[in-house]
């Protein structure tokens, strides 16, 4: 490891929620006045985040009396005392500087909807064929799908009209055995 690394890593900060660009999030500034300290919450929408490291920033901006307002903050600072997810934003860009020239409703963002249990997750990803490739690989028992059962439930039926003898359309008109079955 490199040893500007070691160095940086006493300052870091370990307990650090995640958050992503889009998201709106309260940053727990500590300000100084005089010999006084006290702790300012500043609300806004995450529009940038770079850096990496003890040089990581994010960008926060909200709208103050009608005017924008944005504030970049160190992640790893002293003075930046935590930082609350409020709500997560589905955004598909690294940097919302298109928000600058928003004004109203527009500067909103679609929030994320997370699902809220596994079983909704496990279907999600059903639908996209993953969880049967998930279990292959972690070699349990496979979960068939819509897919498959529709398949497998054709398979049998058209078994079941050979060995009946009718056909697709309804029962055929002369009463032929089939192949290999005995009367």
């Amino acid at each position: 490891m490199d040893k500007l690394q070691l160095v940086e890593r006493e300052y870091l900060k370990d307990k650090l929620p995640e958050f992503q660009v889009g998201d709106t999030v309260g940053v727990h500034v500590r300000i100084l006045e005089g010999d006084k300290e006290r702790i300012q919450v500043f609300t806004g929408t995450v529009i940038a985040r770079s850096g990496r490291g003890i040089n990581e920033m994010f960008t926060v901006r909200r709208i103050v009396a009608g005017e924008g307002v944005e504030r970049t903050f160190p992640l790893h600072s002293p003075s930046v005392v935590a930082v609350e997810v409020k709500r997560r934003g589905r955004v598909r860009r690294a940097k919302l500087y298109y928000l600058r020239d928003r004004v109203g409703k527009a500067t909103k963002v679609k929030e994320l909807t997370t699902p809220v249990d596994e079983e909704s997750t496990t279907r999600r990803r059903r639908k996209r064929g993953l969880t049967a490739r998930l279990v292959r690989l972690k070699g349990e028992e496979a979960v068939e799908t819509k897919a498959q059962k529709r398949k497998k439930k054709r398979a049998t039926t058209a078994k079941t009209r050979l060995k009946t003898g009718k056909s697709k359309q309804g029962s055929s008109s002369s009463k032929e055995t089939p192949v290999g079955a005995e009367s």
